[in-house]
C-alpha cells in the first residue's frame, strides 16, 4: 500500500530532518498519525515522533478531538479520518514541489 510506504518514507525523514530544521504543528500532526497507525503507547509516540511528553500531551486530545485518533485503553490508534487526512497531507506535499 503506498500510503504505508509513505509514513514509512516520512518517520525516516522526520528523524533525518529533525536536527536540520523545525517541523511545523502539521508535520508534528502527520508523525504523531504515522506511529499511531497500527496502535501506539504514550511512549512510543513520544519516542517514535520525537516528542517530549508535554508537547505529546497537548497534541493528543486536540487530535482525539478532531477525530483523528482515538484512545484505547493505554493506546492510541490513527482513525479513518486520520488516515485521509494523512493521505491529503501527502498529496498536497506532492504537488507544492
Amino acid at each position: 500500500m503506498q500510503t504505508e510506504k509513505y509514513i514509512k518514507e516520512r518517520r525516516r525523514e522526520g528523524l533525518k530532518n529533525s536536527f536540520k530544521e523545525r517541523r511545523g504543528k502539521l508535520e508534528i500532526i502527520t508523525d504523531i498519525l504515522s506511529v499511531a497507525m497500527n496502535e501506539a503507547k504514550k511512549t512510543e509516540i513520544v519516542y517514535k515522533a520525537n516528542l517530549n511528553f508535554k508537547r505529546v500531551g497537548k497534541y493528543l486530545p486536540y487530535l482525539e478531538e478532531k477525530g483523528l485518533i482515538e484512545n484505547i485503553g493505554s493506546e492510541y490508534k490513527t482513525t479513518e479520518k486520520g488516515k485521509q487526512f494523512l493521505r491529503d497531507y501527502k498529496k498536497m506535499k506532492e504537488q507544492l514541489r
